[in-house]
């Protein structure tokens, strides 16, 4: 088995955190009810005896002693790691793990790049140092960000590179949470676009997901039980209910529950790494299998069932009805809708007691209203995994890799224009040492040739497929 490691920048980067690690520990709890140190625990979590004075000494085998997570948490304000700390997940981190200012970057990708940057980069090497050596197979870094604030965007971008330098073996995975346009953090359009020249030059993956997208769902899920239909019934403590029990005010954003949405797709990209099954996928294999140029990394994802623990009871889909849903325009993570656009491949994991036969009939069934790339027809990828999420039967996480990211990243380069036009807050980054008005040309310049890029591929659409000739066999 392989090990991740999981680095969360930011306030929305931490509370995701927090979330996954919260999930992650019921369902191990779920398969592993006898408390045995298992490979699959392994993967995310150390056995620590903390009898040991010190980093305490991992205990390989045997009873579960006290879980330590495999992450490094990181925030220039230190109230969500304070929350952490002082909540139900205290005992899986300890200081070593952290690090923290008071200040914040002030939603200015300059501050988190450059200044917390240079400022902390030794303290962020040793402590992905530290992580990795307590890992014998380290197969992927795990980053958590979002994209419109100052630290997420410009810290969580400057790791990736530091990444990149001393971990070069290793994949990065990266979780980019994007905000809606009616984003109250007016300099977002900046952070945003300088952030993601850094995702296409040092990542390996980008899973973008679209803070509008997880609020329509919550929405759609709440005046679904609101409504009664389906016979849904909410549980009193579910994510999607208020402290109070009362189900959570429209007007209000609800973030606990979009937070344990992005929470269930890591659960779900990582199963096939952490439990057995008929048809593992390792997590190398995704990047290997879906990216086959390397800036277009960017990758459309799509769940089903929405939500792990059984917090809404909603009556499971149906097996067919399952992969229906993953590629229908609700279940995404971001607004897209990939089945007008062009496939350069897709991968389907599949969690619980499903076979083989259902994932190839699915497949040919769902194919004639897909379209690939000419020269990847077969561009699928599939996982097995035995183990189903805690309350279902069986989910489905599909990743594609579609060139239905465009109109997103087209729509963020005019928001950023229409501020960089009337070179509005420019004199807030430009004040920051070490930055210069060309770091934003040439974001804007590699944004355009990623837009460039998606284009070519689109062209190809209508071209009919050539029709090879086969080699002649004399019988």
């Amino acid at each position: 088995m392989t090990q991740s490691v999981v680095v969360q920048v930011g306030q929305c980067g931490n509370q995701i955190g927090c979330c996954f690690w919260d999930l992650a520990l019921r369902e191990h709890a779920a398969v592993n009810q006898k408390g045995i140190y298992d490979e699959a625990i392994s993967s995310f979590f150390r056995n620590v005896d903390t009898r040991v004075v010190g980093d305490g000494s991992s205990i390989s085998k045997g009873k579960i002693c006290s879980l330590k997570a495999r992450a490094v948490l990181i925030d220039m304000e230190e109230g969500v790691v304070n929350e952490i700390l002082q909540g139900p997940l205290r005992d899986v981190f300890d200081s070593k793990q952290l690090i923290t200012d008071i200040s914040g970057s002030g939603n200015n990708w300059a501050v988190g790049h450059k200044v917390f940057g240079s400022r902390y980069q030794e303290q962020i090497v040793e402590k992905l140092r530290k992580a990795a050596e307590h890992c014998d197979c380290l197969q992927c870094f795990f980053i958590i960000h979002s994209m419109g604030g100052g630290t997420g965007s410009g810290l969580g971008t400057f790791l990736l590179k530091v990444l990149e330098d001393e971990f070069p073996e290793v994949y990065r995975f990266v979780t980019s949470i994007y905000p809606s346009s009616e984003d109250d953090v007016i300099t977002s359009p900046y952070n945003i676009i300088l952030a993601m020249k850094e995702l296409s030059e040092h990542a390996d993956c980008v899973l973008p997901i679209d803070n509008q997208s997880l609020f329509d769902i919550i929405s759609k899920i709440n005046l679904m039980v609101n409504s009664g239909k389906l016979g849904s019934v909410v549980k009193p403590n579910s994510l999607v209910t208020s402290s109070a029990g009362a189900l959570k005010k429209r007007q209000e954003k609800p973030f606990d529950a979009m937070n344990n949405i992005v929470a269930n797709l890591l659960l779900n990209l990582t199963s096939s790494a952490r439990f057995e099954g008929s048809l593992n996928m390792d997590l190398n294999e995704i990047s290997m299998n879906l990216v086959p140029f390397p800036q277009l990394h960017y990758l459309v994802s799509s769940l089903t069932p929405l939500y792990t623990l059984a917090d809404v009871h909603i009556p499971p889909r149906r097996l067919d009805q399952m992969f229906s849903d993953a590629f229908s325009k609700d279940h995404q993570l971001i607004r897209a809708d990939p089945k007008h656009s062009l496939y350069l491949a897709c991968a389907l994991m599949v969690r619980g007691n499903v076979q083989l036969s259902d994932l190839r009939r699915n497949i040919e069934r769902l194919k004639p209203s897909l379209q690939f790339v000419s020269w990847n027809q077969e561009g699928w990828k599939t996982s097995l995994c035995a183990v189903p999420p805690v309350g279902h039967s069986h989910s489905l996480l599909a990743l594609a890799n579609n060139t239905c990211v465009k109109p997103t990243f087209i729509e963020l380069r005019e928001r950023f224009m229409r501020l960089y036009k009337k070179k509005a807050h420019l004199h807030h980054y430009l004040r920051v040492e070490g930055m210069e008005e060309s770091c934003f040309t040439q974001a804007l310049s590699s944004l355009s040739t990623l837009i460039e890029e998606y284009d070519q591929l689109d062209a190809t659409k209508s071209m009919p497929m050539p029709d090879v000739p086969r080699l002649s066999i004399a019988v």
